[in-house]
């Protein structure tokens, strides 16, 4: 080992020992696990599908490889395992998509484990595309999130203010419930719900212009679909109106809104360095808890009282955030744009800060503490052992627990890194002895325990 990679990795190392309870991040700094405390984590494998790479990751606890899928295209945006062991994963079709937004994929398939794909829908016509997510619901059925696009004479004859609508008019977003056949058997659309009641969506509502690159067309802007087995609701949210919703999957009503009153003309709307009621900035990632509680990554985008990103659990009931795990500073977890929270079986929560390609999980309670903690090793595609620049961001990540039924019958016990040669610095921050030096490690990958 040269003295150069053995002093930057005793330097990392000693770093390391000094991690606190909080996630932070740097500009630059090392890839793969940086903190494990197997005591307190969730043991599992997490799915990481990076945004700009065409293979979909599942990794254990300690950092390794224990399969992929390959795939033609690169994730829109995410995916999830289903139960019987298949991959269910939005793709981003390489044609230029109708709309110039961000999330726009156009194909949702289903990959058995070998990487064949066993069904698809695609949404991909000059006036609709499929983007950021899909649910597969309890009947087989999936659903797909979508956008349609409208002429700028549709959104005037709306009601919508001519000055606030260019030439290319605007893209509300639909859902569509599709079967294993394909065919649509039902649909959604925010088009139908336009107003200015608590029920409806004010076509004249726009984020604010210093946000610059939303608003205008991409008016609306949900990354969410989520079905509600237990009362037959879809969940729904809006990026651009900072609030999720529960719609009725028989009538289509929407009964239940939070995040930002202002938006509908029920509470104060922000002002320069004042949030004024709004609760929520440019969130993704809603999941309904068996609690009948709500766990949401709110991005903090935009915020006037400053961006900060934060994992939130909201009682509809009570109407309040009754637990959150938030970034400490500009330079802790914060991302801008997608990420995603998901509640485990042990009360931890796993967070994904989409933009650094940082993932961690935290422990529940009033003072949550980071018990693992790892940055994603691929850039496009590529294996590194260091961010440079910028390190593979991912729009999702799931932790599935060792007992989940895609595990049964399925060996995994073949694992490899990302990348030959990395320090593994979650080896090192492990108790020493008080002013010692770290123990020299080797860099070649350790054999399974």
């Amino acid at each position: 080992m040269s003295k150069t990679w053995m002093a930057l990795i005793t330097f990392l190392a000693v770093s390391c020992s000094f991690i606190s309870p909080e996630a932070h991040e740097s500009i630059r700094g090392a890839t793969g696990l940086l903190k494990y405390d197997a005591a307190k984590a969730f043991q599992g494998y997490t799915l990481i599908p990076p945004n700009e790479d065409k293979t979909t990751y599942l990794v254990d606890m300690e950092g390794y490889i224990v399969h992929t899928w390959p795939s033609q295209y690169t994730p829109g945006q995410h995916a999830i395992l289903l139960q019987n062991g298949n991959l269910l994963r939005g793709g981003r079709l390489p044609d230029p998509p109708p709309v110039k937004f961000g999330g726009a994929g156009g194909i949702v398939q289903e990959i058995d484990w070998n990487g064949n794909v066993v069904w698809e829908y695609k949404n991909f016509t000059p006036n609709s595309i499929q983007h950021h997510t899909f649910c597969r619901m309890p009947n087989g059925n999936t659903l797909v999130l979508c956008w349609e696009k409208k002429t700028r004479e549709e959104a005037i004859a709306k009601g919508r203010k001519p000055d606030t609508v260019k030439e290319d008019g605007i893209s509300p977003d639909y859902v569509q419930e599709v079967n294993r056949d394909g065919k649509v058997v039902w649909e959604w659309h925010v088009w139908d719900h336009l107003g200015t009641g608590p029920d409806q969506f004010n076509i004249n509502f726009i984020l604010p212009s210093k946000a610059g690159i939303v608003g205008g067309a991409d008016w609306t802007h949900f990354n969410v679909v989520e079905y509600i087995p237990e009362t037959d609701q879809i969940i729904l949210n809006s990026r651009n109106f900072g609030e999720f919703y529960l719609i009725n999957h028989k009538t289509g009503a929407v009964e239940f809104r939070w995040g930002n009153p202002c938006t509908s003309g029920q509470g104060r709307c922000p002002s320069f360095l004042d949030d004024g009621d709004q609760q929520l900035f440019g969130p993704h990632s809603v999941t309904r808890l068996e609690s009948g509680n709500f766990l949401i990554f709110d991005n903090g985008w935009q915020r006037p009282e400053g961006n900060r990103s934060r994992a939130v659990e909201f009682d509809p009931k009570s109407k309040v955030i009754v637990w959150q795990y938030a970034a400490q500073s500009g330079n802790s977890f914060y991302s801008a744009f997608q990420g995603s929270a998901q509640r485990l079986p042990n009360g931890n929560t796993l967070i994904t800060s989409t933009m650094s390609g940082h993932i961690f999980e935290v422990t529940g309670g009033a003072s949550p503490q980071v018990v693992w903690e790892f940055i994603v090793p691929t850039n496009k595609g590529v294996a590194t052992c260091f961010v440079e620049d910028t390190t593979g961001s991912v729009h999702r990540s799931y932790r599935y627990g060792l007992d989940y039924p895609a595990f049964k019958g399925k060996d995994l016990s073949k694992r490899r890194p990302f990348k030959l040669g990395c320090p593994e610095l979650w080896r090192w921050n492990e108790p020493q002895t008080p002013g010692a030096p770290p123990p020299p490690q080797e860099l070649q990958p350790k054999p399974a325990r």
